[in-house]
């Protein structure tokens, strides 16, 4: 089975079962044709509303599935988000790359001497040269604070799913251990029945299998999806810096002049600017994505007998396993209770004859209260009746009927249990109580409790902050992939007046008192 297969958009992978009715297991299908019968909605669609956007794979027709990851045009539709900020990335390679070799064109093949310069323009470059290198760091601090804080929430998200799959396999993994120990209760030679003991083993099989399976998809997944968050940071981190780094040195550049470092930088900073808006794409599709996820789980939880698209990717545990072992716990704790009931009529309340060894020890006093099965014969829950002790304490009410015995296992004392007879019989209560106990962690694997559960906590919790943090990614990296554009266009032109500054300042006479008589910076 695959758990955390796509976390931030789906974190588990599960499938739904049915529910108990009675002593039986409802199938899904008949779930859904019991909500259908009764007037409720039998199909939803998932984040309807969010996932209402063009598709281009359908002639750009809207969208109207809502949300499903397995889904092509889900995909499509959700992809088309982010396509403005792939067009504007193509168009600013192709443009501007042009415009570099336009320019360098014209200096090696048409070079003349520059002539004439504008203080205005020159000042305005230089104002908006400052201001796209502040825009540009506040972006990368943005970009920076938003990445920490979104690897922190996702890791968060992801530990609390993978705790939740390590709860359920270690259950499983209890319920195996209590269903091995009572194959070897015996109390006064009787033993749980062979077919019974035969159905224990088949049971065992199918658990091991699944929390094994469980324990190691999830592991490994958990694994697969931290690594690629650590290098989603790493690349974040490194571009945050390299980007600040580029805005810092051109600025330096170009106020001290130093042409050729500027020219150099304007080529690197040309190619990181086209991939920076390949990445805001990317961020935009993967918040729309999880804040579509958030929207599904939110309206899955509160819709749990509609048909939606996490029936085929949510499966909770194998349905054969999981209906077959909660009928063997069921079945166990019956013949497990029923043996000690047994044992307690027919041995330990009757007053046997000396000759009647080994039935007889020698017991006396008042009577052992029979245990409480808490099912019945057909393994339908069962109230328990006047004078019986439940399995929560019936270890300490029979304490009250030990005797001590001899050498040969003989009461000594007044009493109607052996000190061997009780811890049998203890060993026997436990792990009928351990069964019992684990009956409704099985019902909440069975109709998928424990995943509402799950998703009821990830979108309260956590889904709000996994919003808000991919959304400052997309826009730090937006803030930072203008604004270090703007300033490539700015350096260019800065670069060019400054030129053009210093040329007019050498060849225009000092007496003319024009206004080209101030200091180059």
């Amino acid at each position: 089975m695959e758990v955390l297969n796509g976390t931030i958009s789906s974190f588990f992978v599960f499938k739904v079962f049915g529910r108990r009715e009675n002593s039986g297991l409802v199938p899904w299908e008949t779930r859904r044709s019991l909500a259908e019968a009764s007037g409720d909605n039998s199909t939803l669609i998932l984040a309807a509303k969010r996932t209402h956007r063009k598709d281009p794979n359908d002639g750009f027709n809207y969208y109207t599935g809502g949300w499903n990851i397995s889904n092509s045009h889900y995909w499509a539709s959700v992809s088309y988000t982010a396509v403005p900020l792939f067009v504007i990335g193509a168009i600013w390679f192709v443009v501007f790359g042009l415009c570099l070799c336009f320019i360098c064109l014209c200096y090696c093949c048409c070079r003349r001497e520059p002539y004439g310069y504008s203080r205005f323009a020159y000042a305005l470059a230089l104002i908006l040269l400052v201001l796209f290198t502040i825009a540009a760091i506040i972006g990368c601090v943005v970009l920076y604070t938003g990445q920490g804080k979104f690897h922190g929430s996702t890791t968060s998200t992801l530990e609390y799913v993978v705790n939740q799959a390590e709860q359920t396999s270690e259950g499983l993994k209890n319920v195996s251990e209590y269903l091995s120990a009572a194959k070897g209760i015996g109390i006064a030679s009787t033993f749980l029945p062979a077919n019974v003991q035969t159905n224990i083993d088949h049971a065992e099989t199918k658990i091991n299998s699944s929390a094994t399976t469980l324990h190691t998809k999830t592991q490994k997944n958990s694994k697969d999806i931290q690594d690629l968050l650590d290098a989603v940071r790493l690349a974040l981190i490194v571009l945050a810096a390299v980007m600040l780094l580029l805005a810092f040195l051109g600025f330096l550049f170009s106020i001290l002049g130093l042409q050729c470092l500027v020219y150099f930088l304007v080529i690197i900073g040309w190619i990181l600017v086209t991939g920076t808006f390949i990445l805001c794409g990317i961020f935009l599709l993967l918040h729309n994505v999880v804040a579509d996820t958030c929207v599904s789980m939110d309206e899955w939880v509160q819709n749990p007998t509609a048909h939606t698209a996490l029936d085929d990717i949510l499966p909770c545990v194998d349905n054969a396993t999981a209906q077959e072992t909660l009928l063997r716990t069921k079945d166990v704790t019956y013949q497990l209770v029923t043996v000690v009931n047994t044992v307690i009529t027919n041995v330990s309340n009757l007053n046997f004859a000396p000759n009647f060894a080994p039935l007889y020890f020698n017991q006396s006093g008042p009577l052992v209260p029979a245990l409480c099965n808490p099912f019945n014969a057909d393994l339908t829950d069962r109230q328990c009746s006047a004078g019986e002790v439940d399995l929560n304490n019936a270890s300490q009410v029979w304490t009250n009927y030990v005797c001590q015995v001899s050498a040969s296992g003989v009461c000594i004392t007044p009493g109607r249990l052996t000190p061997s007879q009780y811890n049998q019989m203890t060993a026997a209560v436990n792990v009928s109580y351990g069964l019992y106990h684990y009956g409704p962690f099985l019902v909440d694997l069975e109709d998928c409790t424990f995943v509402r559960q799950t998703f009821t906590v990830i979108s309260d919790d956590h889904c709000p902050d996994l919003r808000k943090y991919s959304q400052w990614i997309y826009v730090g990296l937006v803030m930072v992939s203008v604004a270090v554009m703007m300033s490539l266009i700015f350096w260019v032109i800065y670069a060019r007046e400054r030129r053009h500054r210093v040329y007019t300042k050498k060849h225009t006479p000092r007496n003319y008192g024009g206004p080209y008589d101030d200091k180059a910076p």
